[in-house]
Protein backbone atom coordinates (compact mmCIF):
# COMPACT_ATOMS: atom_id res chain seq x y z
CA UNK A 1 0.00 0.00 0.00
CA UNK A 2 1.36 3.41 -0.97
CA UNK A 3 1.77 6.40 1.29
CA UNK A 4 -1.26 8.63 1.39
CA UNK A 5 -1.03 12.34 1.79
CA UNK A 6 -3.61 13.84 4.06
CA UNK A 7 -2.87 17.35 2.93
CA UNK A 8 -5.55 18.89 0.79
CA UNK A 9 -5.03 20.76 -2.41
CA UNK A 10 -2.61 23.62 -1.93
CA UNK A 11 -3.90 27.05 -2.69
CA UNK A 12 -1.87 29.45 -4.79
CA UNK A 13 0.42 31.58 -2.64
CA UNK A 14 -1.12 34.85 -1.60
CA UNK A 15 0.67 38.19 -1.76
CA UNK A 16 3.10 38.29 1.16
CA UNK A 17 3.39 34.50 1.21
CA UNK A 18 6.91 33.10 1.78
CA UNK A 19 7.45 32.59 -1.95
CA UNK A 20 7.00 36.33 -2.49
CA UNK A 21 9.10 37.65 0.38
CA UNK A 22 12.20 39.15 -1.16
CA UNK A 23 15.48 40.41 0.18
CA UNK A 24 14.50 43.97 -0.78
CA UNK A 25 11.47 43.70 1.57
CA UNK A 26 13.79 43.28 4.58
CA UNK A 27 17.10 44.87 3.60
CA UNK A 28 18.43 47.91 5.40
CA UNK A 29 18.70 51.00 3.25
CA UNK A 30 19.89 53.53 5.82
CA UNK A 31 23.45 52.24 5.93
CA UNK A 32 26.58 53.31 7.70
CA UNK A 33 29.14 53.30 4.90
CA UNK A 34 32.87 53.84 4.81
CA UNK A 35 35.33 55.17 2.24
CA UNK A 36 38.65 53.63 1.22
CA UNK A 37 40.49 56.75 2.47
CA UNK A 38 39.09 56.58 6.03
CA UNK A 39 41.40 55.48 8.81
CA UNK A 40 40.86 52.12 10.46
CA UNK A 41 40.78 53.89 13.85
CA UNK A 42 37.85 56.02 12.68
CA UNK A 43 36.05 52.91 11.42
CA UNK A 44 36.55 51.21 14.79
CA UNK A 45 35.02 54.22 16.56
CA UNK A 46 32.00 54.23 14.21
CA UNK A 47 31.47 50.46 14.54
CA UNK A 48 31.44 50.72 18.33
CA UNK A 49 29.30 53.87 18.43
CA UNK A 50 26.67 52.41 16.07
CA UNK A 51 26.84 48.90 17.54
CA UNK A 52 27.45 47.28 14.16
CA UNK A 53 29.92 44.61 13.16
CA UNK A 54 30.93 46.00 9.78
CA UNK A 55 29.77 47.86 6.73
CA UNK A 56 30.17 48.47 3.02
CA UNK A 57 32.99 50.58 1.62
CA UNK A 58 31.92 52.85 -1.26
CA UNK A 59 33.63 55.33 -3.56
CA UNK A 60 32.44 58.86 -4.33
CA UNK A 61 29.89 57.50 -6.87
CA UNK A 62 28.40 55.21 -4.18
CA UNK A 63 29.74 52.15 -5.98
CA UNK A 64 30.62 49.20 -3.75
CA UNK A 65 34.39 48.68 -3.54
CA UNK A 66 34.66 46.50 -0.44
CA UNK A 67 33.49 45.60 3.06
CA UNK A 68 35.24 46.31 6.34
CA UNK A 69 34.42 44.32 9.47
CA UNK A 70 35.39 44.05 13.11
CA UNK A 71 37.57 41.11 12.12
CA UNK A 72 39.48 43.25 9.61
CA UNK A 73 40.07 45.84 12.33
CA UNK A 74 41.21 43.12 14.76
CA UNK A 75 43.77 41.90 12.22
CA UNK A 76 45.13 45.44 11.96
CA UNK A 77 45.39 45.76 15.74
CA UNK A 78 47.29 42.49 15.89
CA UNK A 79 49.66 43.47 13.08
CA UNK A 80 50.30 46.91 14.57
CA UNK A 81 51.11 45.42 17.93
CA UNK A 82 53.33 42.69 16.46
CA UNK A 83 55.35 45.13 14.36
CA UNK A 84 55.10 47.90 17.00
CA UNK A 85 53.69 50.36 14.47
CA UNK A 86 51.11 53.10 15.10
CA UNK A 87 47.68 52.78 13.47
CA UNK A 88 47.23 56.51 12.77
CA UNK A 89 47.81 56.35 9.02
CA UNK A 90 46.32 52.93 8.29
CA UNK A 91 43.54 53.24 5.70
CA UNK A 92 40.44 51.13 5.11
CA UNK A 93 41.51 50.20 1.58
CA UNK A 94 44.52 48.35 3.02
CA UNK A 95 42.37 46.02 5.14
CA UNK A 96 38.90 45.78 3.60
CA UNK A 97 37.65 42.68 1.80
CA UNK A 98 37.72 43.61 -1.89
CA UNK A 99 36.07 40.62 -3.55
CA UNK A 100 32.61 41.21 -2.15
CA UNK A 101 29.82 38.75 -2.78
CA UNK A 102 26.51 40.52 -3.31
CA UNK A 103 22.93 39.33 -3.29
CA UNK A 104 20.05 40.14 -5.65
CA UNK A 105 17.30 42.24 -4.07
CA UNK A 106 14.69 40.08 -5.82
CA UNK A 107 15.98 36.85 -4.24
CA UNK A 108 13.63 35.07 -1.83
CA UNK A 109 14.66 35.95 1.72
CA UNK A 110 14.80 32.26 2.70
CA UNK A 111 17.08 31.49 -0.25
CA UNK A 112 19.25 34.26 1.15
CA UNK A 113 19.25 32.39 4.49
CA UNK A 114 20.78 29.38 2.69
CA UNK A 115 23.38 31.65 1.13
CA UNK A 116 24.30 32.91 4.62
CA UNK A 117 24.71 29.34 5.84
CA UNK A 118 26.84 28.32 2.88
CA UNK A 119 29.12 31.35 2.95
CA UNK A 120 29.49 32.11 6.68
CA UNK A 121 29.06 35.85 5.92
CA UNK A 122 27.19 38.09 8.36
CA UNK A 123 25.93 40.53 5.75
CA UNK A 124 25.44 40.84 1.99
CA UNK A 125 25.27 44.14 0.13
CA UNK A 126 22.62 44.66 -2.55
CA UNK A 127 23.78 46.48 -5.68
CA UNK A 128 21.55 47.73 -8.51
CA UNK A 129 22.89 49.40 -11.64
CA UNK A 130 26.35 49.47 -10.10
CA UNK A 131 25.24 51.43 -7.01
CA UNK A 132 24.84 50.22 -3.43
CA UNK A 133 21.12 50.25 -2.55
CA UNK A 134 21.03 48.26 0.66
CA UNK A 135 22.33 45.45 2.79
CA UNK A 136 20.74 42.36 4.29
CA UNK A 137 22.03 40.79 7.46
CA UNK A 138 21.35 37.52 9.21
CA UNK A 139 19.23 39.47 11.69
CA UNK A 140 17.03 40.75 8.82
CA UNK A 141 16.34 37.15 7.78
CA UNK A 142 15.40 36.27 11.37
CA UNK A 143 12.99 39.23 11.44
CA UNK A 144 11.34 37.94 8.24
CA UNK A 145 10.96 34.46 9.78
CA UNK A 146 9.43 35.90 12.96
CA UNK A 147 6.88 37.89 10.98
CA UNK A 148 5.63 34.62 9.51
CA UNK A 149 5.40 33.13 13.03
CA UNK A 150 6.17 29.59 11.94
CA UNK A 151 3.68 29.45 9.08
CA UNK A 152 4.51 27.07 6.26
CA UNK A 153 7.83 28.08 4.74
Amino acid sequence: MGIKSFMGKRAKPAKGAPENITVSDYMSTNLTTFTPEQSVLEVMEILIKNRISGGPVVNEKYELVGIISEGDCMKQISESRYYNQPMDNVKVEQHMAKNVETIDGNMNVFDAANKFLESKHRRFPIVENGKLVGQISQKDVLIAALKLKGQTW
